[in-house]
């Protein structure tokens, strides 16, 4: 089997990533596509969501990824286990979280984890950051009452950028916690994460919740 090169890093602002996902047909995806969704925006291998899918069969989730070749595996992964609670989509979240909750059942979505985006360090770059204004707005107006977000990087810059975000988002309210002691709240670790922490190196996170209206 021919090996695929995946790029670790992909710039959302390219040209061939700015037209936005056609939503698939949910109930062709999930059993019951009106369980509470968890979303995973950025989730790379997806083997934080293949593990919660695996542990809570009761929800459905949802991984959005930017690298092809990441997302056909991740799929070919879940049906191998068959998981029928699961789907990855390969998109710019940028461009297509509106589209894609917007086609969803109605409340169904509950939580929304960005954990370990690219950082992008260069100032002039800082704008292929995954949370842009868009992003937050799509998510207050989908996520349901209560609905929490989850954020978390082993870069305090990064996290603390995504955080002011969404305290910029009058339908947030951040519960309490510092970055560097906020735990994780799942049973799953990321790979990025277990890598992290097995090095001696903080991990910094934030949580929001969705007020009610």
């Amino acid at each position: 089997m021919a090996v695929v090169r995946v790029r670790q890093h992909v710039n959302p602002l390219s040209q061939k990533y700015q037209q936005p996902v056609l939503p698939p047909a949910w109930a062709q995806i999930f059993a019951q596509p009106d369980r509470p969704l968890f979303l995973d925006i950025g989730c790379a291998r997806g083997s934080f969501i293949l593990q919660m899918a695996a542990a809570k069969s009761d929800w459905n989730f949802l991984g959005l990824e930017i690298r092809e070749p990441l997302v056909n595996r991740a799929n070919d992964s879940a049906q191998e286990q068959g998981l029928t609670n699961l789907h990855y989509v390969f998109c710019n979240a940028n461009n297509s979280l509106r589209p894609l909750l917007a086609s969803l059942p109605t409340g169904v979505l509950r939580w929304v984890a960005v954990q370990f985006p690219d950082p992008w360090f260069k100032k002039r770059h800082q704008k292929r950051r995954v949370v842009q204004s868009d992003v937050v707005q799509a998510v207050a107006d989908f996520l349901g009452p209560d609905g929490e977000v989850f954020l978390q990087s082993d870069v305090q810059e990064v996290l603390l950028e995504m955080g002011d975000r969404f305290q910029e988002e009058s339908a947030f309210v951040r519960l309490p916690g510092t970055p560097d002691q906020t735990l994780n709240p799942f049973p799953v670790m990321t790979e990025r994460e277990v890598l992290t922490e097995s090095q001696g190196e903080p991990v910094y996170r934030m949580i929001f919740q969705r007020r009610q209206d």
